[in-house]
């Protein structure tokens, strides 16, 4: 639920990257929504005891992503080259570390097992892909809503599934979270339609 909880933070905490790093600016009902998830952290803080650390953590980190991968302006392939790149080193060294210290379970486990380890390649590589292309093809606005699905079926399987606690003041904080985005949403929805009608009625 933690997790579900950054993923659904982090299209906020890209927005604020955006406004302090890009020089980007906010309209007023923006700085509205801004607000709410402010206030909605503090909540959760109090909720769980300590601030939200995974969901924070993981918020920022995916914003910085999301900034790297603007300011290189790379094709999704090329781009995912260069993480690799620059990533695998880090992964091997770490796969040699755990080999020395014979905590490795690479090869002890059976075939199975190592099908199960290549799999994961396969499976993160596959959405950044279609992550990267999407966002060349279709509206940022429709991005930025695929984007809730993630965040949604994992708050999902960690209430029904896993059966994580969810006090009232955890539900008070995700409400609040919904409502930034929901307002978020909506304004900048509308704010592209009102575009889109000032073009279209712009005489030629």
């Amino acid at each position: 639920v933690e997790t579900s909880l950054g993923y659904f933070t982090n299209p906020l905490v890209s927005v604020l990257i955006g406004v302090l790093v890009l020089g980007e600016r906010l309209r007023r009902t923006q700085w509205v929504a801004m607000a709410i998830a402010a206030l909605a952290v503090l909540v959760l803080s109090v909720g769980y005891g300590r601030p939200p650390w995974i969901a924070l953590a993981l918020a920022v980190s995916f914003g910085c992503y999301g900034l790297a991968k603007k300011k290189a302006d790379a094709g999704a392939v090329e781009s995912l080259i260069i993480e690799t790149m620059v990533v695998a080193p880090l992964a091997l060294g770490f796969l040699g570390y755990l080999t020395l210290q014979g905590r490795s379970t690479f090869a002890t486990e059976g075939p199975g097992h190592v099908l199960l380890l290549l799999g994961t390649a396969v499976i993160t590589v596959i959405p950044l892909l279609c992550f990267g292309g999407a966002a060349t093809r279709i509206p940022l606005s429709t991005l930025g809503l695929l984007q809730y699905i993630a965040p949604t079926v994992q708050f999902a399987l960690g209430l029904l599934v896993f059966d994580e606690p969810m006090s009232v003041i955890r539900w008070t904080g995700f409400a609040m979270i919904w409502l930034a985005l929901a307002i978020f949403t909506v304004e900048s929805l509308e704010h592209r339609r009102q575009g889109r009608l000032m073009l279209t009625s712009t005489p030629a």
